[in-house]
């Protein structure tokens, strides 16, 4: 167990997307997809988290006993780029310390369905981070979830905003898997057994 995640604090594991249908296929929302999965996995739904602009699931990660961690997994419902407030009111809810906050989010200079851990650091430019930075600081942990560049002279923006391509579809329930499972493995065994296992 890391020294950062105390036993009996609850972890807060954000999937970072955009809400809405229109959006719900695109590489930017790869961290709902890995949310989504990982609140199937405990038998939870989705529903508005009161006053935060989220959505969330509680629950609990691992094998039942003391070795289990008790999680909630949530959506911001406000857009990417203002991910912070909803998930700072979180925190505060739930008292969650940040260290056992999980971002789970799309990783443009990582190629696809790689995967890399890691506690803190910098946003590289990603708006959802950004947000998050700002409103509690950067000592949480990231799961980046490899989205690889844009083709030719195609903005960031719009790749980032589109959905898969088909090719891409054909393996990413598989890496949205491994994702989920890299999450369990960072909040049950730590950081530096996750990043061992799942860091390509």
């Amino acid at each position: 167990m890391d020294v950062t995640t105390p036993a009996n604090a609850p972890w807060l594991i954000v999937g970072l997307g955009n809400p809405g249908p229109e959006y719900a296929g695109n590489r930017h929302n790869v961290g709902f997809m890995v949310a989504d999965l990982l609140a199937e996995r405990i038998g939870g739904r989705f529903k508005r988290a009161g006053k935060a602009q989220a959505q969330v699931v509680e629950g609990r990660i691992g094998p039942p006993g003391p070795a289990s961690r008790r999680v909630v997994l949530a959506k911001p419902m406000s857009f990417m780029n203002l991910s912070g407030g909803p998930v700072n009111a979180l925190r505060d809810f739930y008292k969650v310390p940040v260290a056992n906050i999980v971002a789970v989010h799309d990783e443009l200079d990582i190629d696809y369905g790689t995967l890399r851990l890691k506690l803190g650091g910098g946003d590289n430019g990603h708006n959802g981070l950004k947000s998050m930075t700002k409103a509690m600081g950067a000592e949480y942990h990231r799961l980046r979830f490899g989205i690889g560049r844009p083709p030719g002279r195609m903005q960031v923006a719009d790749f980032v905003l589109k959905d898969f391509s088909s090719t891409e579809r054909k393996e990413l329930d598989w890496f949205v898997d491994r994702a989920a499972d890299a999450v369990e493995c960072l909040v049950i065994e730590g950081l530096e057994r996750a990043q061992s296992t799942y860091n390509s």
